[in-house]
């Protein structure tokens, strides 16, 4: 089986020269992929854990709650640390809805005050790591990169 695997689409882009940004991953039927890239390339220097895991609540939370919740599918980090992918239905959402929304929940997310969600030992395996104000920082420098983004901009260089 290892012997012909195919290779999978994520592994055909340059990840030396991919410059953090919002990008269409794939399309699986009505399911589309967004790659929300955070990591400059060749710098080294990845998303630290509590800013991946604080981004993830305060995203996840604000996406399900938006008028738009029934097309959300997924929001979570890559296991590389460089960023996350959105998920959502592309029956019930276009691209250039998507990219509104995304806009929408960052700058809400860069400014958000309270509580972070689901930071309890109930509610988070991890909840130790989650830090409203590390979240905040990262969501407000991501929503002013993509302040200006449009679907002409989601194509990998």
């Amino acid at each position: 089986m290892s012997e012909h695997l195919e290779r999978i689409a994520s592994f055909t882009v340059d990840h030396t020269k991919l410059l953090p940004g919002l990008y269409l991953s794939r399309v699986d039927g009505d399911a589309v992929t967004f790659d929300l890239r955070f990591k400059r390339p060749n710098t080294g220097d990845l998303l630290s854990n509590s800013e991946l895991h604080s981004v993830e609540h305060l995203i996840a939370t604000l996406l399900r709650n938006s008028p738009e919740k029934d097309a959300v599918i997924y929001f979570g980090p890559m296991g590389c640390q460089t960023g996350f992918y959105f998920l959502f239905n592309g029956r019930l959402l276009s691209n250039r809805e998507a990219i509104a929304l995304l806009k929408r929940v960052f700058a809400a997310a860069g400014v958000f005050q309270g509580e972070m969600p689901g930071k309890s030992a109930v509610e988070c395996g991890n909840y130790v790591n989650l830090d409203v104000e590390t979240g905040r920082k990262a969501c407000q420098w991501y929503a002013e990169l993509i302040a200006d983004w449009s679907e002409e901009k989601l194509r990998y260089e």
